[in-house]
């Protein structure tokens, strides 16, 4: 008993961690993008990532890099480039909270990707967070009551191609170990990233080095402690401690920016928690079948 509590404590560590990480990286690259384009940004991230982990793979000789599904691998790192590029424009243009709030719409996501690419029927309970979820994510797109944001669509399109990526991830980890999904997905996400970054090229200041190179190993960091989470922790648990990174994200925007959130924003964002976490909890026997 004490060892599975143990456990449990240790992985909701993790998952806070992870949450603490994802809302630094999140503050250091609006406070870049005034220095340094979100192209730049999107692709040395990348290749900083598949710098580290090439490496890993070469220890095992070249048979690491062999994969029998190459496209599924190329699907998963432009699903990856184009939810951190999305999620990075909105950063730009809306409240931080309100960009991670649109971000983590991907546990909602996942169910209506999975029944649109392979055709999963789902029992209508488990539609329901579904439904309340989509009804959060409407008031966070409307933030002023009237007119939709577009900002606010772009940084919904970051959770959509999120769960895309998530569930390119499950398919994948099927028969692909993790350390060649991870470098396909950040050498993909490279190359997805390049010909943006190679057009808005502009000189790099100095003193933005340390925070580029902080932003690019936060994600492999994140990967990490969420990997990590749920070798001691079940779904059920991480994901509800993951929805912390919208308090700290939120805090970080209201002490730097001064951002304080909408009333509608609080209220979408109690029905996407609420919908994130409950789609989690009823999917909890499928992902384990």
């Amino acid at each position: 008993m004490r060892q599975s509590t143990s456990h449990l404590l240790i992985g909701a560590f993790l998952a806070v961690a992870t949450a603490i990480t994802v809302s630094l990286a999140t503050a250091a690259t609006k406070y870049t993008a005034a220095f340094v384009t979100i192209e730049q940004i999107v692709f040395i991230q990348y290749l900083f990532c598949t710098l580290i982990m090439a490496p890993l793979l070469l220890r095992r000789g070249t048979q690491a890099f062999r994969t029998d599904h190459p496209w599924l691998h190329l699907m998963r790192g432009a699903a990856g480039w184009l939810c951190f590029y999305t999620y990075y424009l909105a950063l730009e243009k809306i409240p931080l909270v309100d960009a991670s709030l649109l971000r983590n719409t991907a546990p909602i996501c996942v169910p209506v990707i999975f029944f649109l690419w392979k055709g999963i029927r789902l029992p209508f309970l488990r539609w329901l967070p579904v439904f309340i979820g989509f009804i959060g994510i409407a008031s966070v797109l409307k933030p002023q009551g009237s007119l939709i944001s577009f900002w606010h669509l772009i940084g919904l399109l970051s959770g959509i191609t999120l769960a895309g990526s998530i569930v390119t991830t499950r398919t994948l980890a099927l028969t692909e170990p993790t350390t060649r999904i991870m470098f396909y997905y950040f050498a993909f996400s490279a190359i997805c990233s390049l010909p943006l970054a190679i057009s808005k090229w502009q000189p790099i200041p100095l003193f933005t080095v340390p925070l580029i190179a902080g932003i690019g190993l936060s994600i492999w960091l994140t990967m990490w402690f969420y990997t990590r989470a749920y070798s001691y922790a079940k779904a059920t648990v991480i994901s509800p401690v993951s929805y912390s990174g919208v308090l700290f994200t939120g805090l970080l925007g209201w002490l730097f920016w001064d951002q304080v959130p909408a009333a509608s924003a609080l209220f979408g964002a109690l029905l996407i928690i609420s919908g994130g976490i409950w789609s989690v909890y009823l999917g909890r026997e499928r992902s384990s079948a």
